[in-house]
């Protein structure tokens, strides 16, 4: 019997129960916990009305260790797949140690009250992972996750060294809302709001916020698209993995019409994440600006069009210079289809399951803290294609 629990019931948890359940030889058993117990409800509802399988669910408070390390105890799972919030990554990680159970997650660890992004936290459990035999995967999403793999992929087969790195994430969807994120409002605003930061010649170079812009002509009928530099955190532990790597940037489209909304948002103070005293409380502005923005589950209805994203890496093959692109084409319409979410949480759930499972059939096993692009990537990119989510290598 492989049992998995699943943490978290936004738009990333439902795409894993869905796709966990898609594969009963090695998910025999779910489990889907939250906070919101009538949201894990509703996305079991939902996988027993498109697989027939019926999943367990669970009400957890993921920052109370005591409370996890008991239902960790009691279901007994291999695998914990983490896709709660990132402030969560500790404390599901201590619980995982305590209770003896694998650990995976999506994005690494970010202290509540600063948008910071490093994965040293997350680093420092490696020893204690290791003697308790025990595996901890660090980023099993798309980027970060996927965007390792493609990178250790072109590393093994494609390239001897990569010199540059581009990872470009376009979302060419549309879903009619005047101002909504494809991901948890909180994390996302974070994301794009502080400072870009890149990897060159051994050193970070920081960047304005959203300053620096190109152009990117995106295949499969997308073309040409605005893209930003940003910090992303794949670069922190592809910067230490890959050989001779000189240069990487992370870069990602926005409209105009969103990043028009993020500014006036931003001029009056609504993305901050210092607390402001209101009617005799304490509330932090972005928190109540997601409470008051669309919720991203409910945007898989209205969302069309595509997402792509990929690596575009330089560098040498047999001693003369070589230019690969390796990426995946993703349809809103058609995630919404098979599973009822969106390309955006789709294209992050999918690669959780995968990783979970390769993780529990002992493909990628090994006591310690892992990054993605530090184990094999074969058989993540043969069960990639499998599952949903096939990848092109175009050379240019």
């Amino acid at each position: 019997m492989s049992r998995v629990l699943i943490v978290g019931a936004g738009g990333v948890g439902s795409v894993v129960a869905h796709k966990c359940a898609q594969v009963p030889e090695v998910f025999s058993e779910i489990m889907l916990a939250s906070r919101t117990v009538s949201k894990c409800e509703a996305i079991a509802a939902s996988v027993r009305e498109r697989t027939g399988r019926t999943i367990a669910v669970e009400q957890l408070d993921a920052d109370n260790v005591a409370e996890t390390v008991a239902l960790l105890r009691r279901f007994q799972p291999q695998v914990l797949i983490n896709v709660a919030l990132p402030y969560q990554d500790l404390p599901l990680m201590d619980a995982c140690l305590e209770a003896g159970v694998d650990y995976l997650d999506t994005a690494n660890y970010e202290p509540p009250h600063e948008a910071k992004f490093e994965y040293k936290w997350q680093w420092a459990y490696d020893e204690r992972y290791r003697s308790a035999g025990r595996m901890a995967l660090l980023g099993s999403g798309f980027d970060p996750g996927v965007t390792n793999v493609y990178c250790a992929y072109a590393q093994k087969h494609l390239l001897d060294e990569i010199h540059e790195l581009d990872i470009i994430d376009c979302n060419a969807g549309d879903h009619g809302q005047p101002f909504a994120t494809n991901f948890n409002p909180e994390i996302n605003i974070r994301e794009i709001t502080q400072r870009g930061r890149y990897w060159e010649r051994g050193e970070w170079v920081e960047t304005d916020p959203l300053s620096w812009s190109m152009t990117f002509d995106f295949p499969d009928g997308i073309g040409p698209k605005k893209c930003y530099l940003m910090y992303h955190e794949e670069l922190e532990s592809l910067a230490r993995n890959l050989r001779g790597l000189k240069r990487a940037r992370f870069w990602m489209t926005f409209s105009d019409n969103y990043l028009n909304h993020l500014r006036v948002l931003q001029n009056i103070g609504m993305t901050s994440i210092e607390p402001v005293e209101f009617q005799g409380q304490k509330i932090v502005p972005l928190q109540f600006l997601k409470a008051v923005l669309p919720e991203p589950a409910s945007l898989g209805p209205l969302t069309k069009g595509k997402t792509c994203i990929g690596c575009l890496m330089k560098g040498m093959k047999d001693g003369r210079p070589r230019t690969v692109y390796i990426y995946n084409v993703c349809s809103h319409e058609a995630a919404y289809k098979e599973v009822g979410s969106q390309a955006i949480s789709y294209t992050t759930g999918v690669p959780a399951m995968i990783g979970a499972m390769l993780m529990m059939t002992g493909v990628w096993h090994a006591p310690g803290v892992y990054n993605m692009e530090q184990l094999d990537p074969d058989p993540f990119m043969e069960k990639l294609n499998k599952h949903g989510l096939p990848w092109v290598v175009r050379e240019l």
